[in-house]
């Protein structure tokens, strides 16, 4: 067993605090990785504080890693010691049900094994997260992290970037696509530039007029804000695709409007409540809503690739470990431009 420093919830209210604990040897297809940075992500909030009512304490969250390998497994093949390697949001998958054979794990059938928060499947091995100086995964679920790129906006991309990514990729955006953002926080800002580097033709749709110089300086085209009727009006039946980001409570009803016939609005933020829809707002134009959800291991190498080609990276704010409880108040209150993301070198 390998002696790994950490910090940890050991409930749902008291901060998080060192914590000391061990992970399994690498077996002869792991990869062990000195973590470097790892993001800080608002499910991490949820799961501490047990809002989803589902954690299993001591909980030591994260699932936005970036490191460095450092020892192989001897059948391992893709990684070396050396290489920049990331790990998302789950460690394995069961690898046998169509989803996984099709990659797509992160809808595996059997339920994917999370980075934290879950049971490995030899169901002896509690699953501890990136708040922490290394973690051991197997190399089917570690992604090479492209050089080029700036680590520290690297790690958001394995939650918040693929989680952005993947449905644009799904309802093929590209070049003539009318693309609207709602929502510009951690996904949103990622929507946007995903959406603009693909070609299409993006909006911001926002409730704070104050993110409009952030929304073009983004790549955003246009910029609406929700509470402006007559711009909204203009924009009735117009886009081919919203991408909605928004986790508060809001109206859905109000942005299925804008979509022109046969137009999606792909959901990826999380409302606490459900949401009421008036179905005639998607039988008129032959409208739909869809969810998705993150991306699978080749879907979110694709999308590390696309960002090294496009030198696309998150907009983050680096803090020390120390400083994590004053980063989940702050990101409570959504005072984060966009993401948090965690220097390991100051992991004592």
């Amino acid at each position: 067993m390998l002696p790994t420093k950490g910090y940890a919830a050991h409930n749902d209210h008291d901060p998080l605090v060192p914590f000391n604990f061990s992970r399994r040897d690498p077996g002869p297809h792991d990869v062990l990785i000195e973590i470097l940075y790892c993001g800080v992500c608002h499910s991490d909030l949820h799961q501490v504080r047990n809002e989803w009512h589902e954690t299993i304490y001591p909980i030591v969250p994260g699932h936005e890693i970036v490191g460095r390998v450092v020892r192989t497994g001897n059948a391992v093949t893709r990684f070396k010691p050396g290489d920049l390697a990331g790990v998302g949001v789950f460690i394995d998958s069961c690898r046998t049900c169509d989803n996984c054979k099709n990659g797509l794990e992160q809808y595996c059938e059997q339920g994917m094994i999370a980075t934290y928060n879950s049971w490995e499947k030899d169901g002896k091995h509690y699953t501890y997260g990136g708040y922490s100086n290394q973690i051991v995964v197997d190399e089917h679920y570690t992604l090479h992290v492209p050089a080029s790129l700036d680590l520290r906006g690297v790690a958001p991309l394995l939650c918040a970037g693929i989680t952005t990514y993947s449905p644009l990729r799904y309802l093929e955006v590209g070049k003539g696509t009318r693309v609207a953002i709602a929502g510009l926080g951690g996904l949103g800002h990622m929507g946007v530039k995903w959406a603009a580097a693909m070609g299409a033709e993006v909006t911001l749709l926002s409730s704070s007029p104050s993110k409009k110089a952030d929304a073009h300086r983004l790549g955003a085209h246009e910029f609406i804000w929700v509470n402006d009727e007559e711009a909204l009006k203009k924009r009735k039946a117009y886009f081919d695709v919203i991408l909605n980001t928004i986790s508060a409570p809001h109206d859905y009803n109000r942005y299925l409007q804008l979509l022109r016939l046969n137009g999606t609005m792909a959901v990826v933020g999380l409302p606490p409540a459900p949401q009421q829809i008036q179905v005639f707002h998607l039988t008129n134009f032959r409208r739909s809503i869809m969810g998705s959800m993150i991306g699978g291991i080749r879907e979110t190498q694709e999308m590390l690739d696309f960002a090294a080609q496009h030198q696309i990276t998150s907009d983050v704010e680096v803090i020390a470990m120390q400083d994590i409880n004053t980063a989940f108040d702050r990101l409570a209150k959504n005072d984060v431009k966009y993401r948090f993301v965690i220097d390991m070198s100051t992991l004592q």
